[in-house]
């Protein structure tokens, strides 16, 4: 008599399991997953260490947009050993004409406000284009993705543009450690609602050329 109860317990805690793997499954997969900042191109938004949720569902009916945050796999001459996916922010959207020079990023003609960029003694810092190709022009379907901190960053400024299909999804939950725990906030660009005031052709005094150090991913 006791041999029947003790197996039904046993399937029981089995069925929990199994469901509970399932359910885990079904939301890294679908939904939402936690990402580990590992690189340093993302300061001072994310810093190393740090813990990011990374939205996969709401991209499927709310595009990605210029300023969101997003998790990515690198071309694959751009792969770490380990598989580590990329965590950059979206500068620019299929259709988009990307312009780097006199250390500012222009998007279709109109200097990109960026206050989330890396600071130096208190200012922005500038934004090289190392490969000095000027201009980028985005596919339709692709991303063009810078990070934060753009003396510590490899990015479309060197690998191009990436597939949406490549991307993860959208980090907008910072959680770990506590004291950091935010919503990432996503710039709404207002400047590139209308036509671009700025010319390309203009310099911007007063932004220096800062030395190049060995990008992260």
């Amino acid at each position: 008599m006791t041999k029947r109860p003790a197996l039904g317990c046993l399937f029981e805690i089995v069925e929990t399991l199994v469901l509970t793997l399932i359910i885990f499954f079904v939301i890294q997969t679908f939904i939402a997953q936690p990402y580990q900042i590992r690189q340093q191109s993302m300061e001072t938004t994310l810093e190393p260490d740090q813990y990011v949720l990374v939205d996969k569902l709401t991209p499927r009916f709310d595009p990605y947009k210029r300023g969101d945050v997003v998790v990515f796999t690198p071309p694959a001459a751009w792969q770490q050993s380990d598989g580590t996916p990329y965590i950059k922010r979206i500068i620019g959207i299929g259709g988009d004409t990307i312009e780097i020079h006199d250390g500012k990023v222009f998007v279709n003609g109109t200097s990109l406000v960026e206050p989330y960029v890396y600071k130096e003694d208190g200012k922005p810092q500038a934004t090289e284009d190392p490969l000095l190709l000027g201009e980028w022009v985005v596919p339709e379907g692709e991303l063009f993705l810078m990070g934060d901190h753009r003396k510590m960053s490899a990015d479309s400024r060197e690998f191009g543009t990436v597939k949406i299909d490549q991307v993860i999804g959208r980090a907008w939950l910072r959680y770990w450690p506590l004291d950091t725990f935010e919503i990432l906030p996503t710039p709404s660009h207002p400047e590139l609602q209308s036509p671009g005031l700025e010319s390309p052709g203009l310099e911007s005094p007063g932004l220096e050329s800062p030395e190049l150090q060995s990008p992260t991913p």
